[in-house]
């Protein structure tokens, strides 16, 4: 039996409203900007802790700050709520049965409901103590491609946070691996002439025709860039249905991703004389319209080794026969290669009969690759930041599918979610009682910052893209 630990206490005092909180979240998705009612559930939630609150910070109108104490160092707890499109799923099923419309295939609503699960604690326990303080829940949307967070790290809301704590669901658990790509969503139109494509070919420049060959000038490119740089596409616009018309316009959004922010600079340049040279051999022009950006994350060994402590003390979710059962039905939907991957990404042996995790990975584990990108990495620019991975689901679940749906409202997510609570709200008390460490991650901050300075992905003149609620 572990020894309680106050923060844990006030975290479990919460259970029944967050799992409200969550399921709520889990009932209501909607994808990047359009989160209003998971931001008036989280709003409304914030009130009822008795947090000052801020609604439509940064310009975006599903954002919601709360903050509670008085004086000291402020520290960020992040929270994210939305979700994917078309992986709606009904919940608690281990087999396909899709509901239409988005889903939560990446465990947002836990996400978000435990960062403020664990706010909202530690706000109790520095009035308990009295200890000067102030915590901050940054209820952040549209992490999914959205980049809500680069938005808010440029409108300066984090520039008086002296860290920041955070948590992701997973299938293991371990202090996160401070590695993400940096990228950005380019959207590249051209401009040409229609004509009649049989009887006066000669007349037309096609837009279709400089996208296809600005696509075959990225696809020789992958060849002499980094490894680990990666760049996809997607058609928005091929400029019509009628191939008897020569197409006059035509919209390719390229996301472009890099190790960190310099490289994706570089990478971006290369990418936009690419598409210079397929308007030169078409005679057509284009412009651009950068859609959204992120930096890669930046890691901070103080607060990750602060975490870790904390997350060893705490252990591993504790879960039962039937999360086992409901795991294991779950993963005979996998195959041996997704739980492979899962165990890779951790550095670790695989174990294939291992269905939820049981341990705390190690700080100091091999780094396998298979990174993505998120928004939390401007906020990592911007301050010291760490997060956690928690197990809410089977080991070896893939995200952004839906047995990640599935698997949203079951009871072994749900423990999850508190257990990370608890990581997150132990490891920023550690930092509120001892001064000197988080003097020290700052510190290790600073020299990172001198060395590489910010500069934001996201150009000045690109706004928050806000939807009007539906």
């Amino acid at each position: 039996m572990k020894n309680s630990d106050r923060i844990w206490d006030l975290v479990e005092d919460r259970r029944a409203a967050y799992r409200g909180l969550a399921n709520r979240v889990f009932d209501t998705p909607e994808i990047a900007y359009t989160e209003y009612a998971s931001a008036d559930a989280h709003e409304e939630q914030l009130r009822a802790e008795g947090a000052r609150v801020e609604r439509g910070v940064a310009g975006i109108p599903t954002a919601v700050i709360g903050e509670w104490g008085e004086g000291g160092p402020v520290i960020a707890i992040l929270g994210e709520y939305d979700a994917l499109p078309e992986l709606g799923q009904e919940p608690g099923v281990a087999e396909e049965r899709p509901t239409g419309g988005p889903g939560h295939g990446c465990g947002h609503n836990l996400l978000g409901s435990a960062a403020m699960m664990a706010a909202s604690a530690l706000a109790d326990w520095l009035k308990e103590t009295g200890l000067p303080g102030r915590v901050r829940y940054y209820g952040c949307p549209a992490e999914e491609g959205g980049a809500a967070k680069t938005f808010m790290v440029r409108a300066g809301l984090f520039d008086d946070v002296a860290a920041a704590v955070s948590w992701h669901p997973a299938s293991l658990n371990g202090v996160n691996e401070p590695t993400s790509l940096a990228n950005s969503r380019i959207d590249y139109t051209f401009h040409g002439r229609a004509a009649h494509a049989a009887a006066a070919p000669e007349l037309g420049r096609s837009a279709l025709d400089a996208v296809e060959l600005m696509n075959i000038g990225v696809n020789y490119m992958r060849e002499h860039m980094p490894d680990d740089a990666r760049i996809h596409y997607a058609y928005l616009d091929a400029g019509g249905v009628a191939p008897n018309v020569v197409q006059a316009k035509a919209t390719v959004r390229q996301l472009v991703r890099a190790r960190d922010l310099p490289g994706l600079r570089e990478l971006i340049a290369r990418v936009d004389k690419i598409a210079e040279g397929a308007a030169l051999m078409t005679e057509t022009r284009f412009d651009r319209r950068v859609v959204s950006g992120v930096s890669n994350i930046m890691g901070n060994r103080p607060l990750e080794e602060v975490m870790q402590v904390e997350f060893d003390r705490l252990g591993a979710p504790d879960f039962d026969a039937a999360d086992t059962d409901f795991a294991n039905a779950i993963r005979k939907t996998l195959t041996p290669d997704h739980i492979a991957a899962a165990f890779r990404r951790m550095g670790m042996a695989t174990d294939p009969d291992l269905a939820l995790c049981d341990f705390v990975a190690p700080l100091d584990r091999p780094h396998m690759g298979g990174e993505g990108s998120t928004d939390v990495g401007d906020v990592s620019w911007a301050v010291p930041t760490v997060q956690a991975r928690v197990a809410t689901c089977a080991v070896g679940t893939p995200f952004h599918t839906w047995q990640l749906t599935a698997q949203g409202k079951t009871p072994a997510a749900l423990k999850g979610m508190e257990h990370a609570a608890k990581v997150m709200a132990a490891t920023a008390r550690t930092l509120f009682q001892r001064a000197d460490l988080l003097a020290a991650a700052q510190a290790e901050h600073a020299r990172q910052m001198a060395a590489t300075p910010y500069v934001c992905p996201m150009p000045d003149e690109v706004m928050p893209p806000v939807r009007a609620r539906a």
